[in-house]
């Protein structure tokens, strides 16, 4: 089989992995214009700085001992399979490099065999690239979960991130979906990479020169909407994986029904994208603005509202602590503030220590007053006709997210079976 043939295989298995994002697009070159673009492989990812980047995103093999239900790679699944040689990857990597095509590479793979053959092709993959070509662009490797911890810390010398997914929300749901992966085979490696990581920060102060171990950090995905588990549930897990393993990200990907199984959706499920951008907004809330995931969400509420976002939700289930004065305000309660970020927050915290601020300050330091005008005050005062209402702010608030929908969707004729106010209210409390 030709590289390329390969590449194509290996390429289009790669892509339902989101630890980054893939292109998915084809768009031919023409006369007069610059670049073109392929489906095969390309992805991007962002760096510390702000650049995007695009990185080569492949498996070594898809040809997989593992017969996970939900996976379109299991060994079950009558689909045409290929591997990579270590030697043809890395020359490929760099030969794709060279024509300043990418900048990295984002490697993972089926179980082969077993895990620690699997880690093994993959670092002889990393030493060819490495050790043989010089290669100091960024590498994102998949550890293998079950693989030797001496082949796990080989591969963190190398690479620059790792990941270790987790894939299924509750141990319930990976003995009946993945019977040959266990809970703690996956949590072994995590807690070895963090560790790892641990040390390289406190070596590096000692020695200059001491080994760098994944200093990207590590992160990992969950799959959402296969199993039973509730917004709640995942949250929690969520936020213990970043207090006990020091995540750098865990990733969301929407279940895409691929396989016709009584234990999965059926085929005709829509992937609920919906829920996975929730998901996210409320990862945000727990990474930066100091938010608990029992805060969000709690057993009473499990799920999301599907009509505001969770910043919004909570404000609204927590008038009493609103509104806020803009000018004495600590910045913690600031960010709680919806329409508030964290690069605002942290503008209204210097620009009041020269004065004091009123709304036309706040626009003009970027605030979306369209939702914070609800929850604060400027001097004391509210906005001109607006009321720390619940109503009026729920009223308002569901008015932005239709207009941001039709700018969205297009313009849509309304129709009697739309959602209403009142059943935003039954959301907010939990009758829906």
């Amino acid at each position: 089989m030709e590289v390329f043939e390969k590449l194509t295989i290996l390429a289009d298995a790669a892509k339902y992995d989101v630890a980054c994002t893939s292109s998915g697009a084809d768009r031919r070159g023409k006369a007069g214009r610059l670049g073109n673009t392929t489906s095969v492989g390309c992805c991007h990812s962002f760096t510390a700085d702000g650049r995007c980047i695009s990185l080569l995103k492949v498996l070594l093999s898809n040809v997989c001992a593992y017969d996970c239900s939900y996976c379109l790679n299991r060994k079950s699944n009558d689909i045409p399979r290929a591997s990579f040689t270590p030697r043809e990857l890395a020359d490929l990597t760099i030969a794709f490099y060279r024509r300043n095509y990418i900048e990295g590479l984002f490697l993972s793979s089926a179980v082969v065999k077993n895990p620690d053959h699997t880690c093994e092709l993959m670092l002889q993959t990393l030493k060819i690239l490495r050790e043989e070509y010089g290669f100091r662009g960024y590498i994102h490797a998949k550890a293998i979960p079950g693989a030797d911890p001496q082949l796990i810390r080989q591969i963190g010398l190398l690479a620059d991130r790792m990941s270790v997914n987790i894939e299924l929300p509750s141990e319930n749901s990976l003995k009946l979906l993945a019977p040959d992966k266990k809970k703690q085979a996956i949590l072994q490696p995590m807690e070895q990479i963090r560790n790892g990581i641990t040390a390289y920060k406190q070596e590096i102060v000692q020695y200059r020169h001491a080994p760098r171990f994944v200093p990207a950090g590590q992160s990992t995905q969950l799959i959402i909407g296969a199993t039973p588990e509730s917004d709640y549930q995942i949250l929690k897990l969520t936020s213990a994986m970043y207090r006990k393993y020091a995540l750098k990200r865990v990733f969301f990907s929407a279940y895409v029904p691929l396989v016709q199984s009584s234990k999965l959706p059926s085929l005709d499920t829509k992937p609920p994208l919906l829920r996975e951008h929730r998901l996210y907004q409320a990862d945000w809330l727990l990474r930066f603005y100091g938010f608990q995931a029992e805060e969000i969400l709690d057993e009473k509420h499990p799920y999301f509202n599907p009509y505001l976002d969770p910043k919004c939700n909570w404000a609204l289930q927590h008038m009493e602590q609103f509104p806020v004065e803009i000018n004495r305000a600590p910045y913690e309660m600031l960010l709680r503030v919806p329409g508030i970020g964290v690069n605002g927050a942290r503008r209204i915290t210097i620009a009041r220590r020269a004065a004091k601020l009123d709304f036309a300050d706040l626009k003009k330091l970027r605030i979306v007053l369209k939702r914070a005008k609800y929850f604060i005050t400027c001097k004391g005062k509210m906005m001109s006709g607006i009321g720390c209402d619940t109503a009026q702010a729920l009223n308002g608030l569901l008015l932005n997210e239709g207009r941001k929908q039709a700018f969205t969707l297009g313009a849509q004729q309304l129709s009697l079976l739309e959602p209403t106010v009142e059943d935003a209210y039954q959301c907010l409390s939990g009758q829906l």
